[in-house]
């Protein structure tokens, strides 16, 4: 049951297709979501990622200790899909020259109030990641922790444009949802161990209103889908990470759990050189 004031509520969702959606109507309805959701997504996940730290994913992987990006410091740095941006500001209390990009200003509303609690400046751009509005060249590395790459129709677009913004030799590191999650269903309990679809159905998940106009979009790419566009932007993907559920980590985190984290990867972190 969703309350008067969910996401879903104010957007009208009344239930779930699987149509294919292209890149206006992906990010008609991500910027609605992400809008409507940024009050309920802090609330329920703000204290997990902090206001300057930056955890990976739900298996409580933090950049701290993982050390993906190498050292940042003097770096120009961007975050593709910042949301509220604690990434950036861990990563510009580390020395890095950080920009933050995001399509939700409601996202970016708060990571403009964080800049200012903490007292961590770091520029919050709107715009979409499949038109990054920035000079070739800009940039020493990206990054995205669950941010832009899902939500965007064109993949391969998003990756050339991440390419053209980096300097040779730069480096993109980008966090999704691990592809083999989409066969099951998004269920953290019992139900989401039971294998409901095909690996090969790229179709969009998507939420739709009574009229059919999509509130919510999410696009599905297997793992050589993703190196395929990488390649063909011109990256050389030299890592790929799938982080284990670590011993004693209890949290759920939509369909993250326990439970399926012992089981099989919720996560695939793509480590690439241009």
């Amino acid at each position: 049951m969703t309350s008067e004031t969910s996401a879903e509520a104010v957007l009208g969702t009344t239930g779930v297709a699987r149509v294919a959606v292209g890149s206006a109507a992906s990010v008609a309805a991500n910027i609605a979501w992400w809008d409507a959701d940024a009050d309920d997504y802090h609330a329920e996940h703000g204290e997990f990622l902090g206001v300057a730290d930056f955890m990976w994913c739900p298996e409580s992987l933090r950049e701290e200790d993982a050390n993906l990006l190498g050292d940042v410091a003097d770096r120009d740095v961007l975050e593709v899909g910042c949301g509220s941006a604690p990434c950036a500001r861990w990563l510009r209390e580390r020395g890095a020259r950080v920009v933050g990009i995001d399509l939700s200003a409601g996202m970016l509303r708060y990571g403009r109030a964080a800049n200012q609690a903490t007292g961590i400046d770091v520029p919050l751009i709107r715009g979409n990641a499949e038109r990054l509005p920035f000079r070739t060249g800009s940039f020493d590395l990206a990054c995205s922790a669950f941010g832009a790459v899902p939500f965007v129709a064109d993949v391969a677009g998003t990756f050339a444009e991440v390419a053209r913004v980096l300097r040779p030799g730069g480096t993109w590191t980008f966090a999704v949802t691990h592809p083999m999650r989409w066969i099951f269903p998004d269920d953290p309990g019992p139900g989401g161990l039971t294998v409901t679809g095909s690996y090969f159905d790229r179709t969009p998940y998507v939420e739709v209103d009574e009229h059919g106009t999509p509130t919510y979009v999410e696009h599905h790419r297997t793992l050589g889908d993703y190196v395929r566009a990488l390649t063909a932007a011109g990256f050389t993907l030299f890592d790929l990470v799938e982080p284990e559920w670590p011993e004693g980590h209890t949290q759920e985190w939509g369909q993250w759990s326990p439970l399926r984290g012992e089981r099989f990867p919720g996560t695939a972190i793509f480590r690439c050189r241009r």
